[in-house]
């Protein structure tokens, strides 16, 4: 996600490798082309890229979808790389095309759909115009927490798969929205906003996590705050290991214990990535199965993607530094290779193929998808900072 701070980490390298096992440059001017291209076939800023259809046509969204800042995001960082105005401009149009989104209180992902690409223009331009919007849009998040609860509330309702109703249901996607709001705390001097960020972190820790340090995806409150019901929407099962979410909560935590600096959020990271890690099911190019109860079923390398940027985040703070690097550098270079990464003009040139988004639900099954692309570029990015190169 987008560093208004983030990316300063990177400018001394832990460690150094003598070479890079991965050519970067090489990796961000196939994306540039591929991207070149996607701008081309989106010449609409309402129909933002988000994956392919069972047709085999592109699927694109809306801006009130989840996923409509990380394709401006993923402009940014081509700008960041390349210094080029091209992909300057290209970012900011798709950036305020999802200004609109700004004051919608009907979702928890706001993190996503507006710092993403919000944050990005602001740490790399200084546009005021950025920060007054995600200001804004940072207070309109903070409507979904319930002091009652202590939870941000991410839908309306679930029902779960016995049909049972529930109205306050939380995800451990959430963990990701969490950095808007402590970077808003600071920015725009409201400490309430960075309350509910740690409040939301405690109470995720206190009821998300198995005793192995893996998270279920959805977790059910009463009005009062009352645990409900452990449930999955998207995983193999209510007690399985869902992979991009353990990623979502590894990456979270991580970004929740650089604003606090309080040492219980580095070690849950921690746990969360040596379950990760050392699960049985991983296979050696760790890229996960889309559940980790589901071995010799679809990769998910929008996991992987995730999971190796917040690993080099993680490496920053960890004694653990040279494994959790390690495993992130494997996991780029399995991404960058031609068994997950598009040729050009292949699967209307998205970076990544192989991603899994609702597989319970038959949506979006080994496919390109918007954020896989995002959190690649932004891992390379951080790869070849900390490599000091």
């Amino acid at each position: 996600m987008k560093k208004i701070l983030f990316l300063l980490l990177f400018s001394s390298p832990l460690l150094t490798h003598a070479q890079l096992k991965i050519d970067v440059s090489k990796q961000f001017e196939l994306a540039g082309q591929q991207y070149e291209k996607m701008l081309a076939s989106h010449p609409d800023l309402n129909k933002f890229p988000q994956s392919i259809n069972p047709d085999g046509t592109p699927r694109d969204m809306k801006s009130d979808w989840w996923c409509s800042g990380f394709f401006g995001g993923s402009l940014w960082y081509l700008f960041e790389r390349s210094n080029d105005p091209k992909w300057k401009e290209a970012a900011q149009r798709w950036t305020m095309a999802v200004e609109r989104e700004k004051t919608n209180t009907r979702t928890h992902d706001l993190g996503f759909m507006l710092y993403c690409p919000f944050g990005n223009g602001l740490r790399l331009t200084g546009d005021t115009t950025y920060r007054r919007i995600l200001l804004t849009g940072a207070n309109s998040l903070a409507t979904r927490f319930d002091p009652n609860v202590g939870l941000i509330k991410s839908w309306e309702k679930f029902k779960d798969r016995n049909g049972k109703e529930y109205t306050y249901p939380v995800i451990i996607d959430n963990m990701m929205n969490l950095e808007f709001l402590y970077w808003a705390a600071k920015e725009g001097n409201q400490p309430r906003l960075a309350q509910i960020a740690t409040t939301h972190s405690d109470n995720t820790i206190a009821n998300h996590f198995r005793p192995d340090g893996s998270s279920y995806h959805l977790v059910c409150y009463s009005p009062t705050g009352a645990v409900e019901a452990k449930r999955t929407h998207q995983g193999l099962a209510d007690d399985s290991p869902w992979a991009r979410g353990q990623a979502w909560a590894l990456y979270g935590f991580t970004t929740v214990y650089r604003f606090t600096k309080d040492a219980k959020y580095l070690r849950q990271a921690e746990r969360i990535a040596d379950f990760y890690l050392s699960h049985p099911n991983l296979p050696a190019d760790k890229v996960p199965y889309w559940d980790f109860n589901a071995p010799g079923e679809e990769r998910d390398a929008s996991a992987a993607a995730i999971a190796a940027s917040g690993l080099l985040e993680l490496s920053q703070y960890s004694q653990n530094a040279k494994f959790y690097q390690q495993a992130a550098e494997t996991m780029l270079v399995s991404l960058s290779t031609p068994a997950y990464r598009n040729a050009l003009g292949e699967n209307h040139n998205f970076l990544l193929k192989h991603s899994v988004g609702h597989k319970p639900a038959k949506s979006e099954i080994d496919v390109p998808l918007i954020y896989a692309d995002y959190y690649y570029l932004e891992g390379l990015l951080r790869y070849e900072k900390l490599m000091g190169k």
